[in-house]
């Protein structure tokens, strides 16, 4: 094929792949059964793709056997990312639907997510007895599928459910993976529901992101275009995520790769591991690059393995960062829950200079590997170049993209409004919200998705664009985003509380955000810094809690009783910029 693909053959090929993730993985357990599919390297553990399908062919018998049918969700809430992923695929393989919980979530967040998925059965471990005991009264919850890690595995722990569950239905997963009932058979086509992911709510509580088959298909197919079988994957993302669940796990079989598993990022024992499974690819989120980068530099830092790294966000010191370790290529874009990854850029580190040493190369050359961005219409860019904040590429072919005001008008280059999205081809975006039909459809408002973010495309004549900031409450803070709404409510929760407000602010590390919160009391009562910081440990996930607390008489409010958060963050920033000066 000679010139830059059309979105049609663009299309044609996304679904001569094929849309459906099972049928992928049988196709490698046919043609290679005994290639290694999952490296979990928390426990030692090497699953081919045969004993991989084999296992969650049990799973999804026993689970069948349960009672589990087409269509229901099956909620899965555990640290643990083998049983994460064996238990994605044995759900897609019953026919049910695929519900991940944060596993930083409790009280109200945790009570919310069952109540509002209501699934069929919740798979976890005994880790969670003690959160998932303090809500159990308050959830429709009717069956745990228990893993009991074993004396010698990694997360081993003494914790078991008692009385409190007496009136649950308890299933041992070992049992359920061992099932002698017939495997089922329920045919998957692109349209059928997959999974439910939840995102923040800005204005509300969070929303279940319904998600057919081909958006998986979509998802890793443009990352799959620069690479081959000979790729291996590094996943230490969690499973509760698209990026750990999709972008990296679930995509390596349309390609037959090997997936480094372990549960969460470790900056002491990062390059181990890269080592320890041969590494080619991975994704490092905000704070893992000044982590890795704090420590000290070595001779050979570019002794490795990992030639395509993917960074989100774009950071600005990415060609030092490159540079230092090897990373022949970054990639970058834009991806979200609802439309998937829907721009794209790669970044030359190096040239034809040696970054990853030749010994230790696998994948496509470099050569091969830029010839297929000019098939692809993928930019490559110069990383020696200085290069804008926030660079997200170019558009997804198969999508019309536009730049809107708050009127739904467009907006030409170099202005910043809301990014928005058409599909040109079916089933690439969410379904639609679960059980929130007035939330689908603002989101789709004038017939275009819109995505809740400033972004403009540079006026330079390029063609590329880039991410301003976000809009509409919620903020990014550890690789997770993060709900103005949700962390409100949680606060407020104290009794002595009246209101709170939170904004974002720029992170002491990274660069994400940090989260301050402004607090008014109850007439008449007062609460200490300590205080509230205890009651924030108690109802919200460690990532949720203000980095910056700032009692007032009074919030700020507008004369129809909005608060006036731009004048909060200005307070909170001038304050913390004088101090330092």
């Amino acid at each position: 094929m000679s010139g830059v693909m059309t979105p049609e053959q663009t299309f044609t090929n996304l679904v001569a792949e094929g849309d459906v993730v099972l049928d992928k993985l049988d196709e490698c357990a046919r043609t290679v059964p005994d290639k290694v599919f999952i490296h979990y390297g928390e426990d030692g553990i090497q699953l081919t793709y045969a004993e991989f399908k084999r296992r969650i062919d049990r799973i999804a018998a026993g689970l069948a056997a349960m009672g589990v049918t087409e269509g229901v969700p099956v909620s899965v809430l555990t640290r643990n990312s083998l049983l994460s992923a064996l238990a994605m695929f044995a759900i897609w393989r019953a026919g049910a639907i695929f519900a991940p919980i944060n596993f930083n979530f409790r009280g109200m967040l945790l009570s919310y997510q069952l109540k509002d998925t209501d699934p069929f059965a919740l798979i976890t471990d005994p880790s969670f007895a003690e959160v998932l005991g303090e809500v159990i009264d308050e959830v429709p919850l009717k069956r745990l599928i228990v893993h009991t890690p074993k004396p010698g595995d990694h997360d081993h722990t003494d914790a078991s459910f008692g009385p409190a569950f007496r009136n649950i239905e308890i299933v041992s997963f070992a049992e359920l993976a061992e099932s002698t009932a017939p495997t089922p058979a329920i045919p998957r086509g692109p349209f059928d529901l997959a999974n439910i992911v939840y995102t923040s709510g800005t204005t509300g509580p969070s929303k279940g992101v319904l998600q057919p088959f081909r958006w998986m298909n979509h998802y890793g197919f443009q990352v799959r275009q620069l690479t081959t079988p000979d790729d291996v994957v590094y996943c230490d993302l969690p499973m509760y995520h698209v990026g750990g669940a999709f972008f990296l796990v679930a995509r390596a079989v349309w390609q037959g790769n090997t997936v480094g598993l372990w549960d969460k990022f470790s900056p002491t024992r990062f390059w181990d591991r890269v080592a320890e499974c041969g590494a080619t690819t991975c994704v490092l989120l905000d704070v893992m690059v000044p982590y890795l980068m704090s420590v000290e530099p070595r001779t050979n830092d570019r002794a490795n393995t990992l030639n395509k790294v993917h960074m989100q966000p774009f950071p600005a010191n990415h060609h030092e960062v490159a540079q230092r370790f090897g990373f022949d290529f970054v990639t970058a874009g834009f991806g979200q829950t609802e439309s998937g990854s829907a721009f794209a850029v790669v970044i030359d580190q190096f040239g034809m200079e040696e970054g990853t040493p030749s010994g230790l190369w696998r994948g496509l050359s470099k050569t091969e590997l830029l010839a297929r961005c000019k098939i692809i219409g993928r930019p490559v860019l110069d990383g020696s170049k200085s290069l804008p904040k926030g660079m997200m590429g170019v558009p997804n072919p198969l999508f019309e993209v536009a730049i809107l005001d708050e009127d739904d008008n467009l907006l030409p280059p170099g202005q910043v409004g809301q990014l928005a999205f058409r599909p040109r081809f079916p089933g690439l975006l969410l379904q639609e919200y679960f059980r929130k039909p007035e939330a689908t459809i603002k989101v789709f408002r004038t017939c275009w998705f819109h995505t809740g973010d400033a972004c403009k495309q540079l006026d330079d004549g390029s063609g590329l664009y880039c991410f301003v900031d976000r809009m509409g409450g919620f903020f990014r803070v550890r690789g997770e985003n993060v709900s103005s709404f949700e962390v409100e409510a949680l606060i407020a929760s104290h009794g002595k509380i009246r209101a709170a407000a939170a904004v974002p602010i720029p992170a002491k590390i990274g660069s994400e955000e940090d989260i301050a919160v402004f607090i008014e009391c109850v007439e008449g009562e007062s609460l200490s810094e300590d205080e509230l910081r205890d009651h924030a440990r108690r109802v919200m996930p460690k990532y949720m809690q203000p980095a910056h607390v700032r009692f007032v008489a009074a919030l700020p409010v507008t004369p129809t009783n909005k608060i006036e958060k731009y004048k909060l963050k200005r307070q909170i920033i001038d304050e913390l910029n004088s101090s330092t000066s």
